[in-house]
């Protein structure tokens, strides 16, 4: 089961972003998310969070559509993305596809990127998507369609990462080490019409992403 969740940033092309949506299960829209949910014309199943940042009309219009309200306090120890991804977890999504999760506040667009490992750890498939960008985040391998124009980028994720192999890459990388500070792992780009990706130790940060 996939699960798209709306979050409170950026959010530039609503025709991309409502194509995730419409193949989604589930839809739940992260506090000010809603708004994004607004301007796309799509109503969430869920909407959760403190509702400090939410705009009144667009609340009450979700409301009055059926959403269901999931509230917390404002002082919680979660922020909303992070309440949303346990919901999300919780009803059994096998995928979890942020929206909106990167925006002008470095701190939560930070939290944001670092819920991939909680997904991870859940056995989730975690996807944070924009119009010219995909992270996911990796231990052992995974197979990627070529896009045309797209760059691929592999960031070693909370320390080294050693034991990387890449097929289907211009530059292809052969039980290579990448350590963390490094940029070696930049700007990547597909050879084939799919790479094949491996990390044998640590977390690796995949992402494909576009001018």
């Amino acid at each position: 089961m996939t699960c798209v969740i709306i979050c409170g940033g950026r959010v530039g092309d609503y025709h991309h972003a409502r194509k995730y949506c419409e193949n989604a299960d589930l839809v739940i829209s992260a506090d000010s998310g809603a708004r994004h949910c607004t301007a796309m014309g799509i109503v969430p199943d869920i909407a959760v969070g403190d509702f400090d940042s939410i705009d009144g009309g667009d609340y009450s219009r979700i409301e009055a559509a059926g959403a269901g309200i999931f509230r917390y306090p404002v002082e919680k120890d979660m922020t909303d993305s992070e309440l949303a991804v346990e919901i999300a977890i919780e009803k059994g999504c096998s995928r979890i596809i942020l929206l909106g999760a990167v925006g002008s506040r470095l701190d939560h667009s930070m939290s944001n990127l670092f819920l991939l490992k909680k997904m991870l750890d859940a056995n989730v498939d975690g996807i944070i998507a924009d119009e010219k960008n995909e992270v996911r985040l990796i231990s052992g391998s995974i197979r990627l369609k070529r896009e045309d124009g797209a760059f691929v980028t592999l960031l070693p994720f909370g320390g080294d990462a050693s034991g990387v192999t890449t097929h289907g890459l211009y530059f292809p990388l052969d039980n290579a080490e990448l350590k963390v500070g490094s940029s070696r792992g930049v700007s990547n780009r597909f050879s084939e019409d799919e790479a094949y990706i491996e990390v044998k130790d640590g977390l690796l940060l995949v992402i494909t992403a576009k001018d």
